[in-house]
């Protein structure tokens, strides 16, 4: 399923872009925030769930942390609330891709 995106002017340029690439998304998504965007084109996100331990009676929190391509068309920052789209293994451990920063949205509304 190849994405569209809204209102650009020209193409990212980069070929594992969901929008301006050849890279289709399938799969799960989920809304996380980025831990660290230090490597090129990559970023580390990261969300929380809560998982009950019944002998206990008491709920522990865990956290699911990946390795995601940013391409430069969104451009996360750390810090910054993303949706990240399963899609064909990128690398050794990238299997995931960016498609909406929520930050940025959020900031222009």
């Amino acid at each position: 399923m190849k994405m569209k995106k809204k209102a650009t002017g020209e193409g990212c340029g980069d070929n594992n872009c969901p929008f301006h690439g050849s890279l289709s998304v399938r799969g799960k998504s989920f809304v996380g925030t980025v831990v660290s965007s230090k490597a090129m084109k990559t970023a580390s996100v990261e969300w929380g769930t809560k998982h009950f331990i019944p002998k206990y009676e008491r709920y522990e929190n865990k956290r699911t942390r990946v390795k995601a391509h940013n391409p430069p068309c969104i451009k996360a920052k750390d810090g910054d609330m993303v949706v990240v789209n399963e899609c064909r293994p990128l690398s050794k451990t990238k299997r995931f891709v960016i498609t909406k920063n929520l930050s940025v949205e959020n900031a222009s509304s």
